[in-house]
C-alpha cells in the first residue's frame, strides 16, 4: 500500500469487519449480503487497462458507487496496536473509512476503503459490495473538490486463512483502489468467514 507495508494490515481487517452482528441477531442468515461470482474475478488473460493521469494527493471525504446506491462518508483509518487496520464505527452503518497512512484515492499507490457489511440493526455501507460488477464506476470525492473516477477491474472473495495480503495491499505503479468489506461463508459462532474486496484503478477525474 503505497507509503507503509501493509501484510500486518489483512488478518485485523478480516476479523473486525465480519462480526456478522446483524444475521446473529436476525436469525439464520436468509438475509446473507451477495457474493461475488467466478465471472467477476481477475483472469490470467486480462490485460492491465491504461489509468488515468496521476492526481496529487487530497485526503477523500465521500465515497459514491452508484450501481449499487453506495454515498457514504469517510473518516481515517489508523493501525491498532497490534498493527491491523482499524475500522469505522459499526453503529454508523453508512460510514466507510480510509486508511490514512497509505495513498489517497487518484495519487500513484494503492488506496484502500473499508466499511462494514451490517451492524446489529441491519445492512451496513457496503451490504452490496458483493454485486458490484467489472467496468462498475466508483467515485471518491476529494477535500482539494475533485473526484477521482476508479472503473472496477474485478471483485473477488476470499477466506480468512487465504487472503492475498501483497495482492489486495501491496504497492502499485499507477493510481488503485481497494474496497473491503465482509463476506463468504457465515458461521453463527464466529461471523462471517472472509472478505470481499473490490479491485479499481482510476480512469478519470473531475
Amino acid at each position: 500500500m503505497g507509503r507503509v507495508g501493509t501484510t500486518a494490515t489483512a488478518a485485523v481487517t478480516v476479523a473486525a469487519l465480519c462480526c456478522g452482528a446483524w444475521l446473529l441477531v436476525d436469525g439464520a442468515g436468509t438475509h446473507a449480503p451477495p457474493q461475488p461470482s467466478a465471472a467477476q474475478a481477475r483472469s490470467g488473460q486480462d490485460h492491465e487497462p491504461p489509468a488515468a493521469p496521476t492526481l496529487p494527493a487530497a485526503p477523500p471525504d465521500r465515497i459514491r458507487i452508484p450501481s449499487i446506491r453506495v454515498d457514504a462518508p469517510l473518516t481515517g483509518l489508523g493501525l491498532t496496536p497490534g498493527g491491523g487496520l482499524d475500522v469505522p464505527p459499526a453503529a454508523r452503518e453508512n460510514l466507510a473509512g480510509w486508511y490514512e497512512a497509505g495513498s489517497t484515492p487518484g495519487e500513484t499507490g494503492t488506496a484502500i476503503v473499508a466499511g462494514h457489511v451490517d451492524n446489529a440493526d441491519g445492512p451496513a455501507v457496503f451490504y452490496d459490495l458483493g454485486a458490484l460488477k467489472k467496468g462498475s464506476t466508483v467515485e471518491v470525492h476529494r477535500r482539494d473538490g475533485t473526484v477521482a473516477v476508479f472503473t472496477v477491474d474485478a471483485v473477488e472473495a476470499y477466506t480468512a486463512e487465504d487472503f492475498p495480503d501483497e495482492k489486495v495491499y501491496g504497492a502499485a505503479r499507477r493510481p488503485e483502489l481497494r474496497v473491503i468489506t465482509c463476506g463468504g461463508d457465515y458461521s453463527r459462532s464466529t461471523g462471517y468467514q472472509g472478505n470481499v474486496v473490490v479491485f479499481a484503478h482510476l480512469t478519470g477525474s473531475r
